[in-house]
């Protein structure tokens, strides 16, 4: 086994201190960032929260508490620093100033008014730069924030928890609970990183869900601080956007996500012809999206240019079979989180996971890269990017 290099130890244990900051910093990128001065490690930091500062100002402050001088330090970071006025300084300015000696970045900033911009200035400055290292890691730590960035519109992945043959539900609708706790609970985790959570009308009709994360174990937002479970302040803020697709504006009024203390973070998406009254009565409750439709449907190109408009950079669409089908058979899915149960449901009205008309030839049907596949207990979670 070839050992490690002190460079990529270094970035991993940024990347590590990147992962803290797991469904808050959105839509900014996960970052971590490590000061390295004689071979010790003087600083370690990484980004919050939009608006707060970033993992390198962040190690900056932390080397500064502990009493040591950042000149002629070595900074790793998991991205390329800001170099651009945002809701913060640039971090370019900040390095320059602390006279850090070298920098060591594993991803290059996707955007392309920003990309290498950075490395530019701070080799002018006399700084020395290394990039690429750990960069595949580095770049899928933000994929979705890349695809925004880069296309305007969110990186979507579709969810669904079925039966070995693919069924989500019986035909009566029933579908609790198809897998067990474990793949549960990570469900929950995919919710707490993504901006918004999406599912069709059919999915509220048959099951009122209320769309929420719970449970799920969020980082004290210090260096160094233990995970704690969410408590009900937080809970609150942790919240994420929760979408309908609803054509007919269908929705009754008593489905938890118009009626929920969550309310405000609810989005019916309406067509055009929809009725007026049904429409007004839910504007009273909930935002209202009326969107174009093709074929009696939403216009989900038209949807995801306004989500991105939006700050949406990451979109989790949990279905079910239809609206799954929509993104996944319509182009517009990235990757998928599939989570089969060792059981079997049968029945040819049975719903499924992956509805819609399908494919007509064996050559069209969607291919899937960069599997992988874990063990949640007695199920199996499928990972995978769409083509």
């Amino acid at each position: 086994m070839v050992k490690a290099s002190r460079d990529e130890r270094m970035m991993r244990l940024a990347l590590r201190l990147a992962r803290r900051g797991y469904g808050a910093t959105l839509p900014n990128p996960m970052v971590g960032a490590v000061l390295v001065k004689s071979g010790k490690i003087i600083g370690r930091g990484w980004h919050h929260r939009p608006g707060e500062p970033h993992a390198e100002i962040e190690a900056l402050r932390d080397a500064e508490r502990k009493g040591h001088s950042p000149a002629g330090a070595t900074l790793y970071v998991t991205l390329e620093p800001c170099c651009t006025h945002g809701r913060t300084p640039p971090c370019t300015d900040a390095i320059v100033a602390a006279r850090i000696k070298k920098v060591i970045v594993g991803a290059t900033d996707p955007n392309p008014a920003h990309h290498g911009k950075a490395f530019r200035l701070l080799q002018r400055k006399g700084i020395a730069v290394v990039t690429g290292v750990l960069a595949e890691e580095a770049e899928r730590l933000n994929e979705a924030f890349d695809h925004w960035i880069v296309h305007g519109t969110p990186f979507v992945t579709v969810k669904a928890a079925m039966t070995l043959d693919g069924k989500i539900a019986t035909a009566s609708g029933e579908s609790k609970w198809i897998t067990g706790e474990r793949a549960r609970q990570y469900g929950m985790k995919l919710r707490a990183g993504v901006d918004a959570i999406l599912v069709g009308i059919n999915t509220v009709l048959a099951d009122d869900p209320q769309l929420t994360v719970r449970g799920v174990k969020i980082r004290n937002p210090s260096p160094g601080g233990r995970p704690t479970e969410i408590r009900r302040k937080s809970e609150t803020r942790n919240q994420k956007r929760r979408i309908v697709l609803d054509s007919g504006a269908r929705i009754p009024l008593s489905a938890k996500v118009v009626s929920d203390e969550f309310r405000e973070l609810t989005s019916v998406v309406v067509g055009k012809s929809a009725p007026k009254r049904r429409v007004a009565a839910l504007a009273k409750r909930v935002n209202v999206l009326i969107a174009p439709e093709r074929n009696g449907r939403i216009d989900l190109k038209w949807l995801m240019a306004k989500l991105g408009q939006e700050k949406v950079a990451s979109l989790l669409v949990e279905g079910g079979g239809e609206a799954n089908a929509s993104f996944l058979l319509g182009g517009l899915a990235h990757r998928v989180a599939f989570f089969y149960a060792p059981k079997i449901l049968g029945g040819r009205d049975a719903r499924k996971a992956v509805a819609g008309e399908g494919v007509k030839r064996v050559a069209d049907m969607i291919r899937l890269s960069e599997v992988e596949w874990q063990h949640l207990g007695p199920d199996l979670l499928l990972s995978a990017r769409v083509g």
